[in-house]
């Protein structure tokens, strides 16, 4: 099963009254397992950022002017998602900016159906209680240190890790088999080989911000073949 952990950054709130994306960065897992397989793009939003929009992640005009425009990595994105069950923490939100992109574009825009909403699942699971992606994160133990701003990529690897405690970390009907997990886990990856990555991280972020990138793909692994 092919599942992509999906998040955006925008310019504000209101999709269809000129605020735009301005960062996506999405994840591919297979059978709950991730791969290297990633898209992550800036976007120029053909308009000046707001400052409420500044504080929350940091990218501001000079930054993303000169970055590729939405019209020139749509049909990339529409390519990269495919089919797959879209893994989003509010998805209304980012399932609402996209297709407000996609419809500019003439593209095909995605069905509500085909996301599956973190937000919702949490709410469901713990009512009454707070469930922002860091209170997630405070709850199940997840390191979130390096999330000093709000960034797409990052938080999709947050959400990867959030989203497999929602439902209940290994799920059996998913697993490698046996002998492939401990040949993994020995190191002998010979019968396992991961979808190619497409791109590289983005400069802007912190060593710490790099560090926790470069720890994921191994941790999230680890913890959905050997946790129990």
């Amino acid at each position: 099963m092919r599942e992509i952990v999906l998040d955006t950054e925008t310019t504000g709130f209101d999709a269809y009254n000129g605020d735009r994306i301005v960062e996506i960065g999405a994840i591919e897992l297979i059978g709950h397992m991730p791969t290297t397989n990633v898209f992550h793009e800036y976007i120029d939003p053909e308009r000046s950022m707001p400052d409420e929009a500044f504080q929350v992640h940091g990218l501001g005009d000079d930054f993303l002017r000169g970055k590729p425009k939405f019209a020139e990595i749509g049909q990339k994105f529409l390519d990269f998602v495919g089919d797959a069950k879209l893994v989003i923490h509010n998805a209304a939100f980012d399932m609402k900016f996209l297709n407000a992109e996609l419809k500019r574009m003439n593209l095909r825009e995605l069905p509500f159906s085909q996301a599956l909403d973190t937000l919702d699942i949490a709410r469901r699971k713990f009512p009454g209680s707070p469930a922002s992606l860091d209170a997630l994160c405070r709850r199940f133990g997840i390191d979130n240190s390096s999330r000093t701003l709000h960034g797409a990529l990052l938080d999709s690897e947050i959400l990867a890790e959030v989203y497999l405690e929602l439902i209940g970390g290994r799920q059996p009907d998913f697993a490698l088999s046996s002998t492939t997990a401990q040949n993994i886990k020995s190191g002998d990856t010979s019968a396992w080989t991961p979808s190619p990555r497409p791109n590289a991280l983005p400069s802007r972020l912190s060593d710490t911000e790099k560090q926790a990138h470069d720890s994921f793909v191994a941790g999230l692994g680890e913890k959905t073949l050997w946790s129990n």
